[in-house]
């Protein structure tokens, strides 16, 4: 698969085959390529949670809200959650804030969906969470701040990429066969020169 077929294929899933276990070693590959990005002043502050244990992932998911575009639907449907999830948090003993780093958050969460797209998974960045609740179930130590929770599983849904002219809207939807539609914007739209 070359780069750009990896990259349409990447996609953000809301629907898992649960059958299909991540596993730990997955999990650390997944990271491994990220440790390996470019890191504001090399400094790496950022830590890695794996949870691919059902009693593990089954903690997490309910402190996560999925498609926020679509509030009228509970997603992922019942039986098609993800089977694993890598919470990305930074060690606030290495930097406190938590801003200066959000480059680096998006450039190992891209690196770690697009590892698990390689390895035929897929994923979704989840923002809408509470760093709280998730540090408290986790038992994570006060030092360890949530940023962002990525979930990985086999994706058990179909998702549609279509282009779009430039004022049309970018808002995803499903249809009645709970196809995944994302608009995307022409080449053309988005280039400035």
């Amino acid at each position: 698969m070359n780069m750009k077929e990896l990259v349409k294929a990447n996609r953000s899933y809301r629907g898992y085959d649960e059958s299909r276990r991540v596993t730990r070693e997955e999990l650390m590959e997944m990271v491994d390529c990220a440790r390996l990005t470019a890191s504001s002043v090399n400094q790496q502050p950022l830590r890695y949670y794996l949870a691919c244990e059902k009693e593990d992932t089954d903690r997490i998911q309910p402190l996560t809200k999925w498609a926020r575009g679509l509030p009228q639907m509970e997603l992922p449907h019942p039986g098609m959650c993800p089977t694993a999830f890598i919470i990305i948090c930074q060690d606030i003993r290495i930097c406190e804030s938590q801003t200066r780093f959000s480059r680096d958050v998006g450039i190992v969460a891209q690196t770690i969906l697009l590892a698990a797209t390689e390895m035929g998974l897929g994923g979704c960045m989840i923002g809408n969470f509470s760093p709280a609740k998730l540090s408290e179930t986790l038992q994570l130590p006060a030092y360890l701040a949530p940023l962002l929770v990525v979930a990985i599983g086999k994706p058990a849904e179909t998702v549609v990429l279509t282009e779009i002219g430039p004022d049309e809207p970018t808002d995803y939807y499903r249809d009645e066969k709970d196809v995944h539609y994302v608009p995307k914007r022409r080449l053309e739209d988005i280039v400035i020169n």
